[in-house]
Order: structure tokens, then C-alpha cells, then sequence
């Protein structure tokens, strides 16, 4: 089983810690098996945690047999343990994956392994990063970036995305959307995402999209355009286009296809569909048009991604929630 090792260092941000060992938790195989092993491991037996302690059961040894660590951030002003960062290294000299959580990047960059990559933090430290580790090459604008071994996140809720697009890295994007309901929160969001962007609660006078994204998700099949969109949410086309950036990230259309083309992963990891029942089932015009825009965002064909997920292993390649440029 796959061992996700959760550093645990004095002055660690309980947020940072709790949500990757709690997303990876909930993980599940098709047969109800736990996709993950799951451990806190901390650099005392008993860590600050600022409001409280933590006791944790495994120490620093555990990193060497682990096959992801997770490095949650630390509290301001909070030294980093030598002894850590020496066993951070010696892992990823072993091929570990690393991925860090908001400050967590901190910690990665002082091992050196990030020196001549991108990396991201919380926007509000991306300068600090950048001050402190000038050959980390450091975006502020997204959410979360891959850079192969080595991955980091933004604010804490950024780590929820990191972790549901691991386990969709791992084992398909049928058990990340089951994680991420288990989680109560939507598969994630895309890495090249503006941290900027505000994702407003419903509001009274009903401009939340919600509803709306509900009923879209339930009409994937149908040709939905633009017009009958806006009609559905009563609004003006500019409005809701506003409304879309500002609550998605996105365009209307752009969301659509995006939705299908992770409706269309499941039931090629799930069924034994053909790809043109799947093109109808999701809403694509054509086989076509799905292979096309499967390609380009997934960066193979829908019949290759299939063969892979069920030879038992997700490729390494760019997912729908893709590192680069924002879409």
C-alpha cells in the first residue's frame, strides 16, 4: 500500500496537517480497501502545535519508507530542524514524492530540492520565498504546481486540491471524486487557479451558483448553450460570465467541458463504455471533439488513459487540473 508520511514539527499549523492526513484517510479503492497508509510523524513524540500538543506515534525514521511526505507549514519565526531537512533530503534521494502545504514550502526549499524549480506558497509569504531562496522560481498566481517528485500548494483550503489531484495521480479520478465527497468538497480545483479569486458563500439575493452548477452537472449530456445557461440562472449573459469568474475561476463553457471531460475519466476507468457512447453520455458532439479536447487536456487519448488506469496505475502526466498557465 502506498505510505503518505505527514511531517509533524513543532509550531506546525494544525490546518496543514489535519486536511492531507484526512483527504489521503478517506481515500478508497473500487473494492473499499484504503488506497493509502496514512502516518503523522513528528520530530519529538510530543509537538507544539500552538493551542494544543500533539503526541504522535511514528518519528523522523519513517520518511525513509515512506512514498509521499507531506510537509505541512510551520507558525512565523518557527525554526526549521536541521535533522529534518536532513531527512527530507535523504528521501527524495530515494525517489520519495515531496509535497508541501502553504509555509510547508518553506521546509522544501531549505533542502535545496526546489532550487531551479517553480513552486508556489500562500500569496501572502510568496515574497518572503522568493527573499529568502532566490533560485526557487516562485509563482505567486496559483494554487498548486507539479513539478514532478517535488509539489507545493497555497493556502491551506489549496491543499485540499493538491491532495484530491495526488490521488487522482495515483489511482484515477474515480477515487479522488469519492475522496473529495467523503471530504465534502468539490474535486479540485484547477493548480493553475489564481489564489485571488473569491469563491463567495451563497448569497440571500441568490447570486451563488450552486444551484446552478447542480443542475449543469445533472445535463452534462445535453448541448448546452451559452443562451439557455444564462435563461436557467435568469440572468444576462455578461452577468453570469461575471458571476462565473468570480465564484469558478472560469467561463461557462470552459466549466462545461471541464465537467465533462472528468465525467468522461470515470466512466473510461469505470466502464467498458466505447469512447463514442462516452462522447454522447458527456455531452461532446462527437467522438471526436472528445478525443480532442481529452488530448489537450489530459495530454493523451481517452483510449490510452484507459488502458493505463486499468493496467492499475494513473500515468505521470498533466491531469485536467494541470500544472501551467491558467486556462
Amino acid at each position: 500500500m502506498h505510505r503518505v508520511a505527514v511531517v509533524a514539527a513543532d509550531g506546525v499549523i494544525p490546518f496543514d496537517l489535519v486536511t492531507p492526513a484526512a483527504v489521503f484517510s478517506c481515500a478508497r479503492l473500487p473494492a473499499g480497501r484504503p488506497a493509502y497508509d496514512v502516518r503523522v510523524c513528528g520530530t519529538a513524540r510530543e509537538v507544539d502545535a500552538g493551542a494544543f500538543s500533539i503526541r504522535v506515534r511514528a518519528g523522523l525514521g519513517e520518511l525513509a519508507r515512506a512514498d509521499t511526505i507531506i510537509l505541512p507549514g510551520l507558525s512565523a519565526g518557527t525554526p526549521i530542524p536541521r535533522r529534518l531537512v536532513g531527512a527530507i533530503r535523504k528521501a527524495a534521494d530515494g525517489g520519495t514524492r515531496i509535497a508541501s502545504v502553504c509555509g510547508g514550502a518553506f521546509i522544501l526549499a531549505e533542502t535545496g530540492l526546489l532550487d531551479g524549480r517553480r513552486a508556489t506558497t500562500h500569496w501572502v509569504a510568496t515574497q518572503e520565498l522568493a527573499r529568502r531562496h532566490p533560485r526557487v522560481r516562485v509563482d505567486p498566481n496559483v494554487l498548486y504546481v507539479d513539478e514532478g517528485q517535488f509539489l507545493t500548494s497555497a493556502g491551506a483550503a489549496a491543499a485540499f486540491d493538491l491532495c484530491l489531484y495526488m490521488i487522482r495521480l495515483d489511482h484515477g479520478s474515480a477515487v479522488a471524486l469519492e475522496a473529495a465527497r467523503a471530504s465534502v468538497v468539490p474535486l479540485e480545483r484547477e493548480g493553475g487557479q489564481s489564489q485571488f479569486i473569491v469563491h463567495q458563500p451563497p448569497n440571500p439575493d441568490g447570486s451563488s451558483l450552486a444551484p446552478l452548477l447542480e443542475w449543469l452537472e445533472g445535463h452534462l449530456e445535453r448541448d448546452l448553450a451559452l443562451e439557455e445557461i444564462a435563461k436557467r440562472a435568469g440572468m444576462s449573459i455578461r452577468t453570469l460570465n461575471r458571476r462565473f469568474r468570480e465564484q469558478t475561476g472560469t467561463t461557462p463553457l470552459q466549466w462545461l467541458i471541464k465537467a465533462r471531460l472528468r465525467r468522461a475519466q470515470v466512466l473510461l476507468e469505470t466502464t467498458s463504455q466505447s469512447v463514442e457512447r462516452i462522447a454522447a453520455h458527456v455531452g461532446f458532439r462527437s467522438p471526436a471533439a472528445l478525443r480532442e479536447h481529452f488530448r489537450r487536456a489530459v495530454s493523451t487519448s481517452p483510449v490510452a488513459y484507459r488502458r493505463s488506469f486499468r493496467g492499475g496505475r494513473a500515468p505521470r502526466a498533466r491531469g485536467i487540473g494541470r500544472r501551467g498557465p491558467r486556462a
